[in-house]
């Protein structure tokens, strides 16, 4: 393995569903145990699979390897030290937001407006009990930071060599700016991710919102930007056989092309076509895990069930989809219109099977569908 001395400052992998990123990190910091190393993730889920990788490979976390989720990160080393750059009182921690903090009120038309940083500073970034809004925290150590003269950058440059960020297409809005900051520091920083597993974000800000999710890959092409962009080492899915790869590619088109790692066969392999009659039967059969868009949809009882952004980062041997909608149309017509949210989500699905990926779908028995294959209980 490349030692991390001898890669370039700031470098961005693109990897694949099932390539072994979260390893990859790891492995890096493993094999170099004289730097001081901190690895961030956006969720708390993601921080602890990162823990758990440390403690299979070898026993523990090394003392100059420091694990934290990214606001965790924001929190400890940017707003505590520095907020009196900004704001005497205390802050009294963080309060997580899913969507746009600060709501005033809704005008006559229903529309949200929303405490201005300018004349209403308090009631932008906190809540009345003084916490920090989650999604304000970035632009909060932003602007400490420029408050004064670099000081949060200047903290981290003491303290770690390298800086790895897991997971990056979740960042979002001010996380961008700030990792703008780390790319013109002394620390060499490593990011790793794959775009087209965009489900989640650290929070809704306007800011930079044409980056979000899956499109974040256009951020790092601004010439502006120091950073080495690198989507040829982590492009094979150790985990998918080829067919489920196929089809998790036609999702991006434009992105790198996965290849599949996984040579094994069994006696149902590949992606399939359900008819809702013969659920009961196929369930029986391959008891694969059932996958779903959201709680909107009902599933049989006495299966167990996620939504497809609950499944990431977890791995079946087979799964069950019920598609939604525009889902089922991209199926049939994989030009179709798909949103981006949903195609992420549903690259996310597919891509959690070893071997099989099915599909609810009322199919026509003289209708043929390339790539996929309809279970019929008589013939499987």
């Amino acid at each position: 393995m490349q030692s991390i001395d001898e890669m370039t400052r700031n470098k961005l992998i693109i990897a694949a569903a099932g390539s072994g990123k979260t390893n990859y990190l790891v492995e890096q910091a493993l094999s170099n145990a004289e730097k001081s190393i901190l690895i961030t993730t956006f969720t708390e889920n993601n921080e602890a699979e990162i823990r758990k990788r440390f403690f299979e490979k070898n026993g523990c976390i090394p003392k100059n390897v420091t694990v934290q989720t990214w606001f965790s990160v924001l929190l400890q080393h940017g707003v505590r030290p520095y907020q009196a750059c900004l704001y005497e009182p205390d802050i009294t921690g963080m309060i997580l937001v899913s969507g746009q903090s600060g709501l005033k009120y809704k005008n006559r038309q229903g529309m949200p407006v929303y405490y201005k940083e300018d004349t209403e500073f308090e009631r932008h970034y906190f809540s009345r009990e003084r916490k920090i809004f989650s999604d304000k925290i970035a632009k909060f150590v932003c602007k400490c930071n420029e408050k004064s003269g670099n000081a949060i950058i200047k903290r981290l440059e003491q303290i770690y060599t390298h800086i790895f960020i897991d997971e990056v297409q979740d960042l979002a809005g001010y996380d961008l700016e700030f990792l703008k900051l780390l790319f013109n520091s002394k620390i060499k920083t490593q990011l790793v991710g794959d775009p087209r597993q965009g489900t989640y974000s650290t929070n809704n800000s306007s800011k930079n919102n044409k980056f979000k999710k899956s499109a974040i890959v256009s951020f790092f092409e601004d010439n502006s930007i120091n950073i080495d962009k690198d989507e040829k080492s982590l492009t094979t899915n150790y985990r998918c056989v080829r067919p489920i790869c196929d089809l998790s590619n036609a999702l991006f088109p434009k992105l790198q092309t996965t290849e599949s790692g996984n040579d094994k066969s069994s006696n149902h392999d590949g992606v399939f076509l359900v008819k809702p009659q013969d659920l009961v039967c196929y369930l029986e059969k391959y008891k694969p895990m059932l996958l779903r868009y959201d709680k909107r949809t009902s599933t049989p009882n006495g299966h167990q069930v996620l939504n497809f952004g609950e499944s990431k980062g977890l791995s079946f041997n087979r799964v069950l989809i019920y598609p939604t909608g525009p889902i089922k149309k991209w199926i049939l017509d994989q030009n179709s219109e798909l949103p981006s949210t949903s195609r992420s989500k549903l690259y996310v699905a597919i891509t959690r099977a070893k071997q099989s990926v099915a599909f609810v779908y009322d199919y026509n028995d003289c209708q043929n569908m390339e790539g996929l294959q309809k279970y019929k209980p008589s013939s499987n």
